[in-house]
């Protein structure tokens, strides 16, 4: 029951920051024909688990429950694959083939980048 709670609470905590920074992001750019907050959560979340891994690998230093909370949940809930898959349907849906696109493109190439970047820091420390 303890893991459970973990991953709940985790994942509380990660959409309601998903919500702030991707509502923050598109405040500041105020462009609403693209879906920048959410590849700007999907890339830092993916940068926060490549290197939250990489120290871990290197470095043992979560519990299995600190990694529940922080891997499953925090981050589970704070990167948003599934807007994304949303966001890219309907930007197809609209006959925005181009921005659908290149969507795709960033978000896949900007977030095994953050994860292989991430990774790579956390092996120099």
């Amino acid at each position: 029951m303890l893991r459970v709670f973990l991953v709940g609470a985790g994942g509380f905590l990660g959409a309601i920051l998903r919500y702030a920074v991707g509502g923050w992001v598109h405040n500041i750019l105020d462009n609403a024909w693209f879906p920048y907050g959410t590849l700007v959560v999907n890339v830092v979340g993916c940068l926060l688990i490549g290197f939250l891994s990489g120290l871990d690998e290197v470095r043992s230093v979560f519990s299995p429950e600190v990694r529940l909370f922080l891997f499953i949940g925090i981050l589970g809930g704070f990167t948003t694959f599934s807007s994304f898959a949303y966001e890219t349907f309907s930007l197809a849906r609209d006959n925005e083939n181009l921005a659908a696109a290149v969507n795709v493109s960033a978000q896949l190439i900007l977030g095994l980048m953050g994860v292989w970047f991430g990774n790579a820091v956390a092996r120099l420390m």
